[in-house]
């Protein structure tokens, strides 16, 4: 299997350098950058908006990619767009209107992504794949860094990744939270092209070239797959 790219999250980040943390993750070695987009309301913590990712988008050449943990996102799509994020990603339970929230993201010009919960099923995304490119898994609830990697949601990885290889459809598989050393390999397995670390890379005491190191050494330790 190809090996997963890894997503550096800057929710833990030093909010007064972003800019330099961002071109720290770059030189790091990580292959894009998640902004945690959170309004107090959907999870109980707030973070940046679009002006500060728009700022920083001149800080890296990589991609950036906008999850969107607000309550109402349909009214922030073109901003964040406008702010340099080539995805936007919407969590399935703030959508009533699913389909066309992901039609608005696309017909920006940037790729739309769909979030789901620990415990929201997966038939949330059944009937919008052909407006998908990128689906994520979230395997903690979301709203803090640093929590416990929940591992009974491999079985929902794997089950997407049987519902997008039989749909035929490009949608990309992520795993957002509790991305470590000691999990990373598991996420993957069960299905997953994109691998979110925060914490894991941000708050290594060897700095973030060692953690993106020793994440991919992990990736690459020759092992059966389950």
């Amino acid at each position: 299997m190809k090996e997963p790219a890894l997503v550096a999250s800057v929710l833990g980040a030093d909010y007064a350098r972003l800019g330099d943390e961002v071109a720290s993750l770059t030189d790091a070695g990580v292959d894009r950058i998640q902004w945690d987009i959170m309004d107090g309301r959907f999870v109980p913590n707030m973070t940046f908006g679009p002006d500060v990712v728009g700022v920083c988008r001149q800080y890296t050449h990589l991609p950036f990619e906008a999850h969107l943990m607000l309550q109402d996102p349909d009214p922030m799509l073109a901003r964040f767009a406008s702010a340099g994020c080539e995805t936007i990603i919407v969590h399935a339970e703030t959508c009533p209107h699913l389909l066309r929230t992901l039609s608005t993201i696309r017909d920006l010009g940037v790729q739309a992504g769909v979030a789901v919960n620990p415990s929201t099923p997966i038939d949330f995304v059944r009937h919008v794949l052909d407006q998908l490119d990128q689906i994520v898994i979230m395997t903690v609830n979301p709203g803090f860094g640093g929590q416990k990697y929940i591992a009974t949601m491999e079985e929902k990885v794997s089950e997407v990744r049987a519902l997008v290889d039989r749909s035929g459809s490009p949608a990309r598989i992520e795993v957002d939270g509790g991305i470590s050393t000691d999990t990373a390999r598991a996420a993957w397995y069960a299905g997953a092209e994109f691998l979110v670390a925060g914490s894991a890379v941000l708050s290594h005491p060897g700095g973030k070239r060692t953690a993106v190191d020793e994440l991919r050494r992990a990736l690459a330790r020759p092992v059966s797959a389950p």
